[in-house]
């Protein structure tokens, strides 16, 4: 079985009231969910399983919300694209979370 992959840049990542990066990166790899800055470095890591994310019902296209090891994490994707699939990063990243075994709420 192929190992499910996916890679946003241009993410902004925000914990609840603070914004950690407007620039930062999503990346889902050989089962591992990891939040990165604009720079590289690492926000938070876990493994796929143990993610559990969704799309609030407060958020505009393009967003969704994940928890890693206990922590809400804030993800808005695709803010520089203003077409009908605004939405679509964070579909795909949604989709590749449950396809990987990520529980959704």
């Amino acid at each position: 079985m192929p190992e499910t992959e996916f890679s946003a840049t241009g993410v902004r990542i925000e914990r609840w009231a603070r914004s950690l990066t407007r620039a930062g990166q999503v990346i889902v790899k050989d089962g591992r969910l990891a939040l990165l800055t604009s720079n590289g470095r690492e926000i938070d890591s876990a493994p796929v399983v143990t993610v559990s994310a969704g799309r609030p019902w407060f958020a505009g296209a393009g967003a969704a919300v994940a928890r890693l090891n206990g922590t809400r994490y804030r993800l808005t994707m695709g803010q520089r694209n203003r077409g009908p699939d605004r939405a679509g990063p964070a579909r795909r990243f949604l989709e590749t979370l449950r396809s990987a075994g990520g529980r959704m709420t």
